[in-house]
């Protein structure tokens, strides 16, 4: 298949690339690493009559720590950026671990974590694991910045609260007093696979009694989801082999996943409840793995 005809910008500033997404409006798509977009464009998906490509925007493709605010990643960034950052290696192994997760090596290479997550599908790996970390996005367009949490970005299969002259800009995982997150993702096969499944924990813990849990679910649900009944009934309770397979019955109860090719809704459930005690019990005794 070939590319339908498309006129391109690529914009020397973040101001400039905001205000050429207000002036195309609908008929404009961001242009991030290219690995969603110009694979829907070949298969007839989409057909925008323009494309604004981010790739002269220098400072969105940093990782950074800053002090009292946490890691800063910018939306340029990409997947083996993640898997090779130093800084999330030190703090957040289990983001790198994530990203290392996805795709072939090569899609990791060109793929972005902004273009992960402005895509909004419901099997992604990288959302469960930055929710269950508390991170916030920053988004940016001609009327000015909002900052919101991670979570409270997506509104449905390929939907998010994105304006038309907005992009996604940064995103942050704050400092946390978490004693480990891990996120365990189920495919088909061994690499490269879209998550049937993906458990994503944060776990806090003191003296042997869990005082913080958060528990991110992937392709259950339209969206990624917290369980929260689950994180509710772990807090506070000294933890158990027992204590954390509970949490996994509760978390499985909460899903919402639909049967399709890569598996039935049961069997889906069955391995929330799997998968979230395993998640647990590798933050609690592993750390940010």
């Amino acid at each position: 298949m070939y590319l339908p005809d498309f006129d391109y910008y690529a914009p020397d500033s973040l101001a400039e690339t905001c205000e050429a997404l207000e002036r195309f409006g609908a008929k404009a798509k961001v242009l991030s690493g290219g690995t969603d977009i110009i694979v829907k464009m070949k298969s007839g998906l989409l057909s925008p009559e323009v494309l604004i490509s981010l790739k002269k925007l220098e400072d969105l493709k940093k990782i950074d720590y800053v002090s009292e605010k946490g890691v800063v990643i910018g939306a340029l960034s990409t997947h083996n950026d993640l898997v090779n950052s130093k800084i999330l290696n030190d703090r957040y192994l289990s983001v790198s671990e994530a990203a290392h997760n996805m795709a072939s090596n090569q899609i990791r290479n060109i793929g972005t974590v902004g273009g992960n997550l402005c895509n909004a599908v419901p099997s992604a790996d990288l959302p469960p694991i930055l929710i269950a970390l508390g991170a916030t996005i920053k988004l940016v367009g001609t009327k000015g910045e909002r900052v919101m949490l991670l979570e409270d970005l997506f509104t449905g299969p390929m939907k998010t609260v994105i304006a038309e002259n907005e992009i996604l800009t940064e995103i942050v995982i704050p400092d946390q007093s978490s004693t480990g997150s891990n996120y365990i993702k189920f495919g088909l096969r061994r690499s490269g696979a879209l998550a049937v499944v993906g458990i994503a924990v944060a776990v806090t813990v003191n003296g042997g009694t869990i005082t913080e849990a958060k528990i991110a679910i992937g392709a259950a649900a339209p969206t990624p989801i917290r369980a929260r009944e689950a994180e509710k009934f772990l807090q506070g309770k000294t933890i158990s082999d027992d204590l954390l397979a509970e949490a996994g019955v509760i978390a499985s109860g909460e899903s919402k996943p639909i049967s399709d090719i890569r598996g039935s809704a049961e069997y889906r459930r069955d391995l929330i409840r799997v998968l979230t005690r395993r998640a647990l019990y590798k933050a609690v005794n592993e750390g940010h793995v």
